[in-house]
């Protein structure tokens, strides 16, 4: 950018606008990943959608490019020479409990819809962490705990509130602009910016869930378990295992679950856990849907890290045998996640059904060069040695991967053709562009 089409940035919003040198601008173009270096031209903190819609006018006029982000989460660096817009002030949140319906800003977090929506008996889509945006969730397709009752999160969206490439604002839905709400449901942020979106509600009454853990010597038990537990499960029932290793403790190994009902029921099905040998503590008991993030605890600050996900075709005894070959480390952790249900039925969105019955999730820190090669060559070594289908969810895709790792070949050319249709001058630039 030049130093006419910095100033005149400033007057073309009325959000904060910070540009290099500027107090705070380091802090604002970071990733949520601090392991993630974002290169930008300026950062805008956008007032609302028509803030948003006078920015996109100005770069599109400037010939300039627009990356998106409410809080950085699923960032991947590609965002040299853009200017980054953060929609944290796009917050409204409104739900309406007779049509079991939620209009979601693009700021608001996960965790916010849950609370407003529990004291009505109804639960979002909600996933392991509260403070990541419902928005970026739907766009990446989305894994939630419930998904196995209720499929992808962005199967779930019924309209997005959108400004498009011109900087016009609009309303999509499946009538009126089918081909770019099926990009919308999965597809990324590549092809307009959303200001809000409605999601579907649903009811939950009841729910029960919480983690269990043990020391590592009883992994193979416990993998056991595991594996009869979702052979058989409804899909109201999810669990996940995690295989962790925490810096300064002993490796440990856990089982994360919610059930969309009562206790009784709940623990029934999760009668292999209670063979075991005692935990190291059970936290599982009957809670609101509001207090679903506490599962798994995960950070809701900042901090480096290094993801890979996987799809597995089996959970057999030689993919159990890997999985307690050696020890994790470097990693912190490795997670098998049960999808099913409803995840393999049919999907009208772009990443379609998914039929790989487990999804697997591994996560290292950073701490030095040499580390971050550890943890990377871990990743790889499991990956090469369980059985993947080469495929991976769009919204666990790492910033060393690209569109093409999460599409079929057809769902990619869609996706790029609508791409061209509705953005030709690349206005909009994603966290994983879809022309690579």
């Amino acid at each position: 950018m030049t130093k006419t089409i910095m100033s005149t940035l400033h007057s073309a919003v009325r959000g904060r606008v910070l540009l290099p040198g500027d107090a705070g601008f380091d802090t604002a173009r970071r990733a949520w990943n601090l392991a993630v270096e974002q290169p930008v031209a300026a950062v805008v903190e956008a007032a609302d959608a028509d803030d948003v819609a006078a920015l996109v006018r100005y770069a599109r006029s400037a010939g300039l490019s627009v990356a998106t982000q409410p809080n950085g989460h699923g960032a991947t660096g590609r965002t040299d020479g853009t200017i980054l817009l953060r929609t944290a002030r796009l917050d409204a949140l409104r739900i309406d409990p007779d049509a079991r319906r939620a209009h979601v800003g693009a700021g608001v977090a996960s965790g916010r819809v849950q609370a407003a929506a529990a004291p009505h008996g109804l639960t979002g889509l909600p996933g392991s962490s509260p403070v990541v945006s419902v928005t970026g969730v739907a766009l990446g397709g989305g894994l939630s705990w419930f998904g196995r009752a209720h499929g992808w999160v962005a199967d779930n969206v019924t309209a997005f509130d959108i400004v498009d490439a011109e900087g016009g604002r609009r309303r999509v839905t499946a009538d009126a602009d089918p081909d770019l709400f099926w990009a919308l449901r999965g597809g990324g942020g590549d092809f307009a910016i959303v200001t809000a979106l409605e999601l579907a509600l649903h009811p939950a009454p009841h729910l029960y869930g919480g983690r269990v853990l043990w020391t590592a010597e009883h992994a193979p038990a416990v993998l056991d378990a595991y594996r009869r537990i979702t052979a058989t499960a409804p899909d109201g029932l999810t669990a996940w295992l995690d295989l962790l290793h925490f810096p300064g403790a002993d490796p440990m190994v856990a089982v994360d679950v919610t059930h969309l009902g009562g206790e009784d029921e709940a623990r029934a099905l999760l009668a292999p856990l209670d063979g075991l040998p005692g935990p190291l503590s059970d936290g599982r008991r009957m809670m609101p849907v509001s207090e679903i993030g506490t599962i798994t605890a995960e950070p809701t600050d900042p901090g480096p890290g290094i993801s890979r996900a996987e799809l597995l075709t089996a959970l057999d005894d030689t993919a159990a045998k890997t999985l307690q070959a050696d020890p994790i480390a470097p990693l912190l952790s490795v997670q098998i996640r049960h999808l099913g249900g409803v995840f393999a039925r049919p999907s009208d969105s772009p990443h379609g059904p998914l039929t790989e019955p487990y999804a697997l999730y591994m996560f290292g820190i950073p701490t030095d060069p040499a580390t971050a090669r550890a943890v990377t060559a871990r990743q790889r070594g499991l990956a090469e040695a369980l059985p993947v289908s080469g495929r991976k969810p769009f919204t666990f895709l790492n910033p060393e991967e690209t569109a093409a790792d999460a599409f079929t070949p057809a769902a990619l050319t869609r996706l790029r053709g609508i791409k061209r249709r509705h953005d030709p001058h690349g206005v909009f630039r994603s966290n994983f562009p879809v022309s690579g």
